[in-house]
């Protein structure tokens, strides 16, 4: 004959706490597990897809889907709208960082907006600054200009 196995109730309850850490805590929180976590005040600004954020505009081209083109320090070259420096497509938890501190893949927690990754960079990025990508213009300017402090793992 052979004999069940009872799990303690005491097993269970710790298994479902886990479960809801990990829930409430996302997918970052097995990524950046064993990573070395530094806090940074940085200043952070927020950006969209649109071409006052990103500074692009229209040239002739097709009727119905005209060419794209970059202005300020790359204008006149052909853009794709809605492509991080790293060539991902920019969604809500892309960062853009100065890439000689913070490189490609670098994960953060930011403060009221959560989790994310370095893959855009920007020429008004520098040292301690982030641009935080937002799905609309106005989400981004209700971001404002903050300062705070980030949770930066490496």
């Amino acid at each position: 004959m052979r004999m069940m196995h009872r799990t303690g109730p005491w097993k269970r309850l710790l298994a479902a706490m886990l479960s809801a850490s990990f829930a409430l805590q996302g997918c970052y929180s097995l990524k950046t597990f064993g990573m070395q976590k530094e806090v940074v005040v940085m200043e952070t600004t927020a950006y969209c897809s649109c071409k006052k954020c990103c500074g692009w505009k229209r040239k002739h081209g097709l009727f119905f889907c005209p060419a794209v083109y970059a202005s300020g320090p790359k204008e006149g070259e052909r853009k794709k709208v809605g492509i991080t420096a790293d060539g991902s497509k920019a969604k809500n938890g892309t960062i853009a960082a100065d890439t000689r501190r913070y490189t490609f893949g670098t994960i953060m927690h930011v403060p009221g907006y959560g989790w994310g990754e370095g893959h855009d960079k920007g020429s008004a990025i520098k040292g301690n600054r982030l641009d935080l990508f937002f799905s609309s213009h106005k989400k981004a300017l209700e971001w404002g200009r903050r300062t705070l402090k980030i949770k930066v793992y490496r």
